[in-house]
Order: structure tokens, then C-alpha cells, then sequence
């Protein structure tokens, strides 16, 4: 393919933190998170426009004017049917397919802090529960994983504020839910996601024990040397 002097998108590795909140702005397809970082994956995917600018908070995009391929609009048409076709494939591998389990990223609403009348929410992520969450979700990149047992948020008071600033948040049932589904999904995490650190909230009550043994059993499957916090909560909401 010729290649010309035009406008391109440039990514600063050294500032790119791979959040991957540039990937769903480019509407040609031309952005992905590979091994951590956000990656053009080919020159002419990318019309030079800088859609995606806006919303890198690391400011690590930025056009430049280089020799590259031209754009190619008919290519751009090619891959994002297949894009769209391995979306379908995935959510429905993944269980995806309600609109209610959308993967969204967002700002929280206060980061956890208390205002005068009550505390603000810490989430910053959509989905929450576990079942939902597949191993490709951006939010994973990088992340700080809070990992919790569903009933801790109603048994501590000051869960927003205590454990769930800057974490993506998965949350979970031992007791009524598939363990071997969480133990397969958890080491495909861990095996390709960069994953900063694991926290566990856990119930005192046994059936909780099953959550620990997987994220456990995971992270050594997984080969990986990730940091694991572990708190149990008490049913009348105290740290144990």
C-alpha cells in the first residue's frame, strides 16, 4: 500500500496507563489494548481526525503528521464487520447479551467521600457481577481488583468509602454460583491481563471460604506474582 504524508494518531507509550477508554471513541476500529498499552492497529484504520483525544486522561494521544498509509475506508468497513462479529460471538459466549450487562466506564460519582447528607458512590465500572464481567472488559487493564463476596456491602456501612475507591469491583455469590466458572474466568484474567493487585471482602460465614480458595487457586494457576489483600467481615458489619 502507497504510503503518504498525512495525519495520524501517535500514542505516548510512557504515559498510556492501557485504561482503554480511547478504544470505544474511535469509531474506525483503529485503537486496541495490547500487552497493557493502547496500540494503532494499522495505519490506515485511523482517518487522522483525533476523535479519541479527548478521552485519553493521561494525555498520551495526540496527532502528528508522518509518512503512513492512507486512510482506507473500505478496509475500515471490512474489519468492523468483523469486529462486530467477534462482539456477537463473545457475548454470547460470555453471557452478554442483555443490554443491562453493557460494559460501561465511567467517573464515580464522588469517589467514596461523605457529603453532609450521605456517602457519594466509589463505582466506576458496569457490570459488577462476576458472571457478567469477561476477561476482555477494559476496565480490567491495570486495574485494582476488588473481589467481594455479595453480602459484605450490606453488612459494612462504609464499603463505598473503605474498599471500593480507584478498584473495579467483582462481586459474587460462592454459596449459589458456578466456583468452577469463577476459577476458569478468574485465571484467564490473570493470565492476560495486567492486574495491579486483588482485594477479598469476604463474610465470616463458611460458604465465603469457597471465594478465597478460588482467587487463591487462580492467581497460582495463573503463574502471576499479584499482591492479595484478604478482609473478613463479621454479620453484625465489623472487620474481623
Amino acid at each position: 500500500m502507497t504510503t503518504i504524508k498525512r495525519k495520524i494518531i501517535e500514542i505516548d507509550e510512557t504515559l498510556c496507563d492501557g485504561c482503554g477508554l480511547c478504544v470505544p471513541s474511535c469509531a474506525e476500529g483503529a485503537l486496541k489494548v495490547v500487552d497493557g498499552k493502547a496500540r494503532l492497529v494499522l495505519d490506515w484504520y485511523c482517518d487522522g481526525l483525533g476523535a479519541c483525544l479527548g478521552e485519553c486522561p493521561k494525555g498520551a494521544l495526540r496527532v502528528v503528521e508522518r509518512e503512513a498509509e492512507d486512510f482506507d475506508e473500505d478496509a475500515v468497513v471490512a474489519h468492523l464487520a468483523v469486529m462486530n462479529k467477534q462482539s456477537k460471538v463473545a457475548e454470547a459466549h460470555h453471557g452478554m447479551a442483555c443490554p443491562s450487562a453493557m460494559l460501561q466506564q465511567f467517573q464515580p460519582a464522588g469517589v467514596g467521600l461523605k457529603t453532609d447528607t450521605a456517602s457519594a458512590s466509589a463505582l466506576s465500572q458496569w457490570p459488577v457481577q462476576i458472571r457478567l464481567i469477561p476477561p476482555f472488559a477494559p476496565f480490567l487493564q491495570n486495574a485494582h481488583l476488588l473481589i467481594a463476596a455479595d453480602c459484605t456491602p450490606f453488612a459494612y456501612a462504609d464499603f463505598h468509602c473503605d474498599f471500593m475507591q480507584d478498584k473495579v469491583v467483582m462481586v459474587g455469590c460462592p454459596k449459589f454460583d458456578d466456583t468452577q466458572a469463577y476459577l476458569n474466568k478468574f485465571i484467564e484474567i490473570f493470565k492476560t491481563v495486567p492486574v495491579r493487585s486483588v482485594t477479598i471482602v469476604m463474610m465470616e460465614v463458611p460458604c465465603c471460604a469457597e471465594l478465597q480458595y478460588v482467587v487463591r487457586q487462580a492467581i497460582a494457576e495463573s503463574g502471576k506474582d499479584i499482591p492479595l489483600d484478604e478482609v473478613v467481615i463479621g454479620i453484625r458489619g465489623q472487620i474481623l
